[in-house]
């Protein structure tokens, strides 16, 4: 796909793809939607898009694959049902549908048509409109059900029981936060429609795509999170929230957790709210809830988290100039175990999985599994959101900044330290 950055160009409305939440955003305030398996997209920002396609290649290894930009329409069918659709970019189709289809395992489920009048129809003729409304439907029944049970206005912390019967990772509900984000952008949307209905969006890897039930941690990085480009007010905003956080005291806060306990069969969410309660103490102890299995510590993933993050702040230390204000650090590992691999799982499949470091560019650790073990478990560190990413080389900043960015590294020598601490301190 061309990441070219120009006007949208589609004639009566061509082929394009309905946007769903996505199901596993814990933080930040943008909306990251579905676009498919292997790919999310969320609005693009000039200076995030500029830090895509101008990033270092030794950093490149730390963030999700910049797949390019896409066009999303605001858009409502038949029934009244408000959708966003995501649209090629300056007519690329071919790479739209070629490079980005191949990738799901259901190429044609969220595949559009729109006539005219807009009124959408699936490309796939062995799916009917009926069955659109009635799968639109239950969606809809799904969301006020997890509403109610939830509370979102009133919790910080969920739980949610999963069976644990059959595949978790198909029970896998929605995070609460992701269903937050989807619907305050489908209402700022709706809000501009008579004025604006083309929004450009980024397309990046999708960084759970490889997990059956992914277990998500995201961190606010820096002991600053304005941008140089703040108001008086958003600064101070942002000042008093790194006060009243660990954020000030060790550089890095908790923005937002899930977790799979496989020893209660529930999901635990944490959102940002009560991230920012937490004492050094309270850090310390929600990431031990976060390697923690609600039976034993996963210790065989803290020694790939260690490595690599002590990887990232050696190549953030020969950085020069870069500021990653407000940035977050995800860091993402498999809540179904190695134990829990099928017996009839692929033995070569397994074997590749025992290959240590099998993923390194992409920043995914593998360890050679103990005997008791079928296969290897990994663990994954990425930086994202860079709206407020600072360089020398963005030539329009009338701030420049020399040297390392020392506050995030601060953060990443106190996020290590603590790792350390929690498998010293619950060693075998």
């Amino acid at each position: 796909m061309s990441p070219a950055f120009g006007a949208m160009e589609v004639e009566h409305y061509g082929k394009g793809v309905l946007l769903e939440p996505f199901l596993h955003q814990v933080g930040g305030h943008s909306c990251v939607l579905r676009f498919n398996d292997k790919t999310i997209c969320k609005p693009l920002i000039q200076r995030e898009h500029l830090f895509y396609e101008t990033l270092p290649a030794e950093i490149r290894k730390f963030t999700p694959q910049y797949k390019g930009v896409v066009s999303v329409s605001f858009e409502e069918d038949e029934d009244g049902n408000l959708c966003l659709i995501a649209y090629p970019l300056n007519g690329d189709q071919d790479n739209l549908e070629n490079t980005e289809y191949s990738e799901c395992t259901e190429p044609k489920s969220n595949l559009f048509r729109c006539s005219n009048k807009k009124t959408l129809l699936f490309e796939n003729d062995n799916l009917s409109k009926e069955r659109v409304r009635q799968h639109r439907k239950e969606e809809k029944i799904k969301v006020h059900k997890l509403e109610e049970e939830f509370e979102w206005a009133n919790s910080e912390v969920l739980y949610y029981s999963v069976e644990k019967k059959g595949n978790v990772g198909s029970q896998f509900k929605h995070n609460p936060w992701s269903m937050k984000c989807h619907q305050q952008q489908l209402q700022r949307m709706k809000e501009n429609a008579k004025h604006r209905n083309q929004y450009k969006f980024i397309l990046l890897e999708n960084l759970t795509c490889r997990h059956q039930v992914p277990c998500v941690l995201d961190l606010k990085m820096g002991t600053r999170q304005h941008g140089d480009d703040a108001t008086e007010e958003k600064k101070a905003n942002q000042i008093l929230k790194c006060q009243q956080s660990t954020s000030a005291i060790i550089g890095v806060r908790v923005c937002g957790m899930q977790v799979y306990q496989t020893g209660t069969g529930q999901l635990m969410f944490m959102n940002k709210y009560h991230g920012r309660k937490l004492s050094v103490q309270g850090f310390k102890e929600a990431l031990y809830q976060f390697f923690h299995n609600g039976k034993n510590l996963r210790r065989e993933l803290i020694e790939p988290v260690i490595k690599k993050l002590t990887e990232l702040k050696v190549v953030l230390e020969t950085q020069e100039s870069y500021r990653f204000y407000s940035s977050s650090l995800l860091i993402i590992y498999d809540g179904k175990e190695v134990d829990e691999v099928s017996m009839d799982s692929d033995p070569e499949d397994l074997e590749d999985l025992s290959e240590e470091s099998s993923d390194e560019s992409a920043g995914a650790y593998a360890y050679k599994p103990s005997k008791r073990k079928l296969a290897a478990s990994t663990a994954d560190v990425r930086m994202i959101d860079f709206a407020h990413t600072t360089c020398k080389f963005y030539g329009e900043d009338s701030i420049v900044h020399e040297g390392q960015d020392t506050g995030y590294i601060f953060g990443l020598q106190n996020l290590i330290a603590i790792i350390k601490e929690i498998r010293d301190e619950n060693g075998e």
